[in-house]
């Protein structure tokens, strides 16, 4: 008798094990959504991928900074536009943030190697990424990133998600966003960047600290002339 009685309270437990999860998942994203909603007419100050690799800085130098400068979608030059899309994410503008062909060739490449190596991110999964997330590699992480970006979607027009990804997006150690990169590696503003000089630094995202220390690699050339002859297709918001 003794054990039916206590039948209840241990099912209460197991109703608590699998209820405060489910709390705290939808808390968490409801923090997501709210934040993404005040970005529809404000700018983020900094990102969590910003914050975190400024912590691992300060590390080594106690005094460095972060170095990025917001500017107006109309401010940055429409090369970089296209030759972001061109070597990032071609179907950009057609997507509804996800392209699920890139994930599936992307996990059959980290299938083969028995490691995440691959993404197969658009740009809206970046900037989901750079907003909220760790620059670690894992497939739940990679489903916390999925949400957001049909969070962006769905609360953002397409001309925004680019307007915040090209002013929070990496382009080297400490540097972020196209204004700063345009000044840091060619000592123009944003709005200046000509074809070659626009389809290097979009080369330069995937691996931007290690391109900013080596500028003039082979693979680095070869790319930005494939990029350089993409740039027309690309379908720009």
């Amino acid at each position: 008798m003794a054990k039916t009685r206590n039948a209840p309270g241990r099912w209460r437990w197991v109703k608590w094990l699998f209820i405060v999860p489910i709390v705290l998942f939808l808390a968490v994203q409801a923090y997501f959504l709210v934040q993404i909603w005040w970005w529809r007419d404000h700018n983020p100050e900094m990102t969590a991928f910003m914050r975190q690799q400024l912590s691992a800085m300060r590390e080594t130098d106690p005094n460095a900074k972060i170095v990025q400068q917001w500017v107006p979608y109309e401010r940055i030059s429409v090369k970089l536009k296209r030759a972001i899309i061109a070597s990032e994410d071609a179907n950009f503008s057609e997507h509804d943030g996800v392209d699920w062909d890139a994930l599936e060739q992307a996990y059959e490449r980290n299938e083969k190697r028995k490691k995440v190596t691959h993404g197969g991110s658009t740009i809206t999964q970046q900037l989901a990424k750079n907003l909220f997330l760790s620059g670690s590699r894992s497939y739940l992480r990679k489903g916390q990133e999925l949400i957001i970006a049909y969070m962006l979607e769905g609360v953002l027009d397409k001309r925004r998600i680019f307007e915040i990804y090209l002013n929070v997006v990496e382009f080297g150690r400490g540097i972020y966003g196209a204004e700063a990169a345009a000044r840091h590696y060619y000592k123009i503003p944003a709005s200046k960047l000509g074809p070659a000089q626009a389809a290097r630094l979009a080369v330069m995202l995937p691996n931007p600290r290690y391109y900013d220390a080596h500028r003039s690699t082979r693979y680095l050339n070869r790319r930005t002339d494939i990029i350089l002859r993409r740039m027309g297709a690309s379908d720009v918001p």
